[in-house]
């Protein structure tokens, strides 16, 4: 997403400032050219030296400086960025960028730029919530500029609110998401995704279960998210937030089932990326279940609800239906059976028998199913990849 872009980091005076170092490093990591900007304030909290030695580059701080002229500086530097982010933004520097004024090297550069730009506002929660600061917020969202809004957390006062600047691989984690979906195949679209393994109950202590990490439902909804879709999902493991994601967690194939069957009439798309226990158990025992005998035990097993085949019938001419499927062997014959099962639009195959995919691991090597279409096999890639061209070949259905 950084790779060769130029990117210009403005710093104002927030005690939060120190954070910048970091995201001027996973910057430069990503593969971009960065330069920074700096207010008087900001100044007091982090030195120009320590950005410039990050960055590789000098940094600006005066407008008007002796050896160059400031119309020459400004100009340049604004021509230059493909992207500016204003980390951390305070109340006053906010203000000003809201009403149009340019009296500093920040401001004016800011202005001459067309760049995309990001804001992540830090400061004490009170100011926050002042109905200045919120308006001057809402007046940057509609002038095109990519918000981040605060985290609760401690503040410099020393009590915990919402006010503190988040971490800076969460506000590049948010930048690239929001800057991806702004020109995104599924802008307006409600995706709803299922991920992880279903768990089902024997008794109070033990349950049913698979080797589901749940890693790739996670990658499908960053990439349902990238290219600007609203997107749902419905998950059985907790893997952190994804920004834009409206996670519900479930724990049972029951649950999933009546979750599922709850929001797929409003969905334009769904994908079900979660291994669903196919049984359970036909009777819950209401106690921890004891050792009888040497002999071992049996249990009696009820089929589960079938969430893919229950939406494939049910959806309408407009919405897609899209499943996942693990197999080890045979991997068309089997997919090509279930694919027309259950009525889906496009089955997703595992092959979970390879080393370093599948089941738990950060890669994946799937096979693409679809009516009429010969089959296509995606080699192994990371997760967040295979997601991505799934969802690429999703968005052409439309």
């Amino acid at each position: 997403m950084y790779k060769g872009k130029n990117v210009l980091v403005m710093v104002s005076g927030s005690v939060a400032a120190y954070k910048t170092a970091t995201l001027i490093r996973l910057l430069v990591k990503s593969g971009a050219q960065v330069r920074v900007g700096m207010t008087r304030s900001a100044q007091e909290f982090i030195t120009s030296k320590t950005l410039a030695i990050l960055s590789g580059h000098e940094v600006l701080t005066d407008l008007f400086s002796a050896d160059q002229s400031a119309e020459v500086i400004h100009i340049e530097w604004a021509k230059w960025a493909d992207l500016i982010f204003v980390v951390p933004a305070t109340a006053n520097l906010i203000g000003k960028i809201a009403q149009g004024l340019a009296d500093d090297a920040v401001t004016a550069t800011i202005m001459a730029s067309s760049a995309d730009k990001i804001i992540a506002p830090a400061m004490n929660d009170v100011m926050l919530r002042n109905a200045a600061v919120v308006r001057n917020m809402d007046i940057l969202s509609a002038d095109g500029w990519l918000v981040i809004s605060p985290v609760t957390g401690f503040l410099a006062e020393g009590y915990e609110a919402k006010g503190r600047l988040p971490e800076p691989s969460d506000i590049l984690q948010q930048a690239t998401i929001r800057l991806r979906a702004k020109s995104g195949q599924l802008v307006g679209k409600k995706v709803l995704i299922t991920a992880g393994g279903t768990r089902e109950a024997l008794d109070p202590v033990r349950y049913l279960t698979n080797r589901s990490s749940g890693k790739m439902g996670y990658a499908l909804a960053q990439a349902a998210v990238e290219n600007g879709a609203h997107v749902f999902l419905i998950t059985t493991v907790d893997r952190g937030d994804i920004f834009g994601v409206k996670k519900i967690q479930v724990d049972s194939t029951q649950d999933m089932y009546k979750e599922t069957r709850r929001l797929f009439p409003d969905m334009d798309i769904f994908i079900g990326a979660a291994a669903v226990s196919d049984f359970k158990a036909a009777h819950l025992a209401e106690h921890k279940i004891k050792k009888q005998s040497d002999t071992g035990l049996i249990l009696e097993l009820t089929q589960n609800p079938d969430i893919l085949k229950a939406v494939g019938y049910d959806k309408t001419e407009q919405q897609i239906v899209v499943g996942f499927a693990a197999e080890t062997q045979n991997i068309v014959t089997y997919g090509q059976d279930k694919l027309a099962k259950k009525h889906a639009d496009m089955l997703v195959v595992n092959d979970v028998g390879q080393a370093d995919s599948g089941f738990s691991s950060d890669n994946n090597a799937v096979t693409i199913l679809m009516p009429d279409h010969e089959p296509e096999a995606l080699g192994k890639a990371s997760k967040i990849e295979i997601a991505r061209d799934i969802i690429k070949r999703i968005s052409a259905l439309k």
